[in-house]
């Protein structure tokens, strides 16, 4: 999962670039990027770390221009490299960077293609270099001497025919101007926004309407699935379907986990989305007699809250904050290999022994992927006094791998792949356990507004909506992203690194 960033305005971008990122900081904390046009010239600052400790006043200074794009980063694919680290950029045709967030099902196909057929040079294992490659590509063979809309759009066509998965994507034409697309199944989000100024209208593109709100743009609407949005640099838009939607399905997880609470997606709320989650995890827990013995509904902070707030309301029970969580520590589930993650749970919560202490506790969470967290805070409230501890999650197991961009790339590592609820129960520690149904948690998301006609589910229901994933497919994403072959990767990286400084040279 990463997020993304594009704006063309009539002043400088850098600061609401920035901005903007540190909002949207929650999709990935491996590493961030921006790069901006200063009249043709390219500006670029990327590197690993956060938001924060990526750019500095000197690095900011150095960003100019009234157009540029931005991205925070989680890895699914690829390596935790610098070199990795987007947007990335080519220089032939015009110059063009780009910025993505998803995951591309035919990485590996569409890589060999570009590479063998049409002489493209890649230089990672990133499916964001293969797309600006074939981008790129595209707009060349495109090309009859003048760049329209009509002749970018021909090639976002062909990058849609030829790319399959989850992908949302901002890429800048150096003095042209910037280009979004969104994957036929509008499985990952992109929204656009505009602000009305003296000078004309400036428009925004991102991830999540949180990143609109912070510089005081507007919505104007999601991009649609299979469409492609280009905007000059003079603040010209133009619009295209390019291909016709396969479906309109976007990702459930983004309302479960990782989307903000004040996120528009898809024209659904994601607060009131978790409430109703909230309420219809009530609704299980009393139909099966389980609200009896709960004295204190507490949450997992930070995005279970709303959805505990409602448990506690429809069980005529107090609701408590009996976490405290150190806002420095990033979230466990996007931290590469698990003991990292195992290490940061204790780091990040401390609980509240007042709130804990002889009473039986309902924990809510979000999800249950990996069981790290949830077994190290069910043994926090233990240790701290709690009679019972009972857990709730407010979506349902998560039993197969998620192939769209967020890493839940192998099976062996779901807790709930294998295992019954009683189980599972037992093995993260909790007198009961119990999971929100599925049908029950679409219907918590989607609102009669929205033109999403259903959702990608994929890690619940192991139905893929690309219709390309194959068993053995999962087998091979399982081999090359598992927690152990990531480990891999890194050393291999950390000796790589090594060998390139001691054969440096001082003249």
């Amino acid at each position: 999962m990463c997020g993304v960033v594009g704006i063309i305005s009539s002043r400088p971008v850098n600061q609401e670039i920035y901005d903007a990122l540190t909002v949207l900081q929650h999709r990935g904390q491996d590493s961030a990027g921006i790069m901006t046009d200063n009249k043709g010239v390219l500006c670029l600052r990327k590197s690993n770390g956060l938001v924060n400790d990526v750019f500095s006043s000197e690095h900011m200074t150095r960003l100019r221009g009234n157009m540029g794009i931005g991205h925070v980063r989680y890895p699914t694919a690829g390596t935790l490299s610098s070199s990795e680290a987007q947007p990335f950029y080519v220089n032939s045709p015009f110059g063009i960077c780009l910025a993505h967030n998803g995951n591309l099902v035919n990485n590996d196909e569409l890589r060999k293609h570009l590479s063998e057929v049409d002489r493209r040079h890649l230089n990672t294992e990133s499916d964001t270099e293969a797309l600006l490659n074939l981008f790129a590509h595209e707009l060349q063979e495109n090309f009859d001497g003048t760049l329209s809309p009509e002749t970018i759009f021909n090639a976002a066509t062909q990058l849609f025919d030829r790319c399959s998965g989850g992908y949302a994507v901002v890429s800048m034409i150096l003095n042209e101007g910037l280009v979004a697309m969104r994957d036929p199944n509008g499985i990952r989000p992109l929204i656009l926004g505009k602000r009305e100024v003296g000078q004309g209208t400036e428009y925004m593109i991102a991830s999540e309407s949180v990143a609109l709100d912070i510089a005081d743009f507007e919505i104007v609407r999601d991009v649609r699935p299979g469409e492609a949005i280009y905007i000059t640099k003079e603040g010209e838009l133009f619009s295209k379907q390019c291909v016709k939607p396969k479906s309109y399905t976007p990702c459930i997880f983004e309302f479960v986990y990782f989307a903000r609470p004040d996120s528009i997606i898809d024209g659904m709320s994601v607060y009131k989305s978790r409430l109703r989650m909230g309420e219809y995890l009530a609704q299980k827990i009393i139909k099966q007699g389980l609200h009896h013995d709960v004295d204190v509904v507490i949450p997992i902070p930070d995005t279970s809250r709303s959805t505990a707030l409602q448990v506690a309301h429809h069980l005529g029970v107090k609701y408590r904050e009996g976490f405290i969580k150190n806002r420095y520590i990033g979230r466990t589930f996007i931290m590469p290999g698990q003991e990292i993650r195992k290490k940061s749970v204790k780091q990040k919560l401390n609980p509240i022994d007042l709130e804990i202490r002889d009473k039986n506790v309902l924990l809510i969470d979000d999800s249950i992927v990996r069981g790290t967290t949830s077994k190290k805070i069910i043994q926090m409230a233990r240790n701290t006094g709690a009679k019972k501890v009972f857990f709730a999650s407010a979506a349902p197991p998560v039993k197969y791998p998620n192939v769209y961009g967020i890493d839940m790339p192998s099976t062996a590592e779901l807790l709930a792949s294998n295992r019954t609820e009683e189980e599972l129960a037992r093995y993260i520690g909790a007198d009961w356990l119990i999971y929100q149904e599925l049908d029950d948690l679409i219907s918590a998301v989607q609102f009669d507004e929205s033109d999403a006609e259903a959702f990608d589910t994929s890690c619940f229901s192991g139905e893929y909506v690309t219709g390309d994933v194959t068993s053995n497919y999962l087998d091979f994403i399982e081999s090359k992203r598992n927690d152990a072959a990531k480990a891999k990767k890194e050393i291999e990286r950390k000796q790589i690194d090594i060998q390139d400084q001691s054969s440096m040279t001082v003249s």
